[in-house]
């Protein structure tokens, strides 16, 4: 046990090089100020974690008390569904196979449960709705996030408009690394960073969306940015950097809610908004102010270290991701103009079911008689 001790020490001790992490033989004990009130360490941050499962508890209380009444007032309404028939055949072709067969596998069920191919096709069209969710759950989801995103951008303004980083980014770096730490810099800090540790450990139980990947690969980036930033005292720059994200946000979600409740006027406005405001935060102030403040501006106060390209590196992957999405909402902007926009392209959309004829009682496979529409088929 002792042994084992040691060795994670030493890992330990290694891991948090000062040389690797610091800039100008800087040392741990040198980032906490003389006044005391400038420490910061790692383990500050392990309220996050209650935070997150906090937050997770506050959503579900949201979405129940808060945002189904809104949604009910917005006149989105729970529509019900017709369900496919049990049927043991088609249901494990949907399970293991593929929940789009082709032409050829519809006409191959088809014989095996003594179907046409038109009921073989409506009853993947309904089992496919059954597992997409409801509109008034992805209703749900944006309210929580719309509801943060505007209180965090808030507190965001509250705490930083009068510091002097919030209006010249060279102020990041003035009197680096012994820089006083706030107590509302460090709140604002521990509650976006809860957030996102929420919306990861939410993420497989959301509507599952087209960019579910990149959602995790920039909710792991984002996490790993305000960690490592909280540690080196890259506080200053990861605070400018919430400001920016949240601001976009805010109005992707509320264009999103209008979406759900076929506002589509509101829905289209507020997208274009979202649309210029994204590309002006994401593709003009957050390369040109905030990732050139921590590429270029270091380098007028210490050599480079193994942070200063870490670090970089990271804020790279976020840019790339910001490319990413603007390509998608350059796609769905010429769709608002075409007047083709609906819903959320990133999520799959209900299919349409056809009312002329009604679902068959399907057998089990097993050649027994069944009943259709009144009348015995074999």
């Amino acid at each position: 046990m002792a042994a084992d001790r040691r060795m994670s020490q030493t890992l330990s001790d290694w891991f948090w090089w000062d040389r690797i992490w610091l800039p100008c033989n800087y040392t741990w004990d040198d980032l906490e100020n003389s006044e005391g009130n400038g420490s910061v360490s790692q383990s500050q941050l392990y309220i996050t974690f209650p935070l997150a499962l906090l937050f997770m508890l506050l959503r579900f209380v949201f979405e129940r008390v808060v945002a189904t009444p809104v949604a009910q007032a917005m006149g989105i309404k729970s529509k019900v569904r017709q369900k496919a028939l049990s049927n043991p055949v088609l249901e494990e072709f949907y399970i293991s196979s593929s929940k789009h067969p082709s032409q050829t596998e519809v006409y191959g069920l088809a014989k095996k449960v003594s179907r046409t191919s038109i009921q073989i096709e409506r009853w993947f069209r309904r089992r496919r709705n059954q597992d997409r969710p409801a509109v008034i759950k992805k209703f749900q989801e944006s309210c929580w996030r719309f509801t943060f995103y505007l209180a965090a951008l808030i507190g965001g303004v509250a705490v930083l408009y009068d510091k002097p980083w919030f209006h010249d980014v060279w102020e990041v770096w003035v009197g680096y690394p012994k820089q006083e730490v706030l107590t509302s810099q460090y709140w604002y800090y521990v509650l976006e960073l809860g957030f996102y540790w929420s919306l990861l450990f939410s993420i497989a139980s959301d509507v599952r969306r087209k960019d579910f990947n990149v959602q995790v690969v920039h909710h792991l980036a984002t996490i790993f940015l305000l960690n490592f930033s909280w540690s080196v005292k890259y506080i200053r720059v990861g605070t400018l950097t919430l400001l920016v994200h949240d601001v976009s946000d805010i109005l992707l979600e509320a264009a999103k809610m209008c979406s759900y409740a076929d506002w589509k006027k509101s829905c289209n406005a507020l997208f274009i908004l979202f649309a210029v405001v994204f590309v002006i935060s994401r593709l003009i102030i957050f390369p040109f102010w905030i990732l050139y403040a921590t590429l270029v501006y270091p380098l007028y106060y210490c050599p480079r270290f193994f942070l200063y390209y870490f670090f970089n590196m990271i804020m790279f992957v976020l840019q790339f991701l910001h490319i990413y999405w603007t390509y998608l909402i350059f796609k769905m902007v010429k769709k608002v103009i075409s007047g083709n926009m609906s819903g959320d392209d990133r999520s799959d959309k209900e299919e349409e079911d056809s009312e002329g004829n009604e679902e068959p009682r399907l057998s089990n496979g097993d050649g027994k008689r069944h009943i259709v529409n009144g009348q015995h088929d074999r």
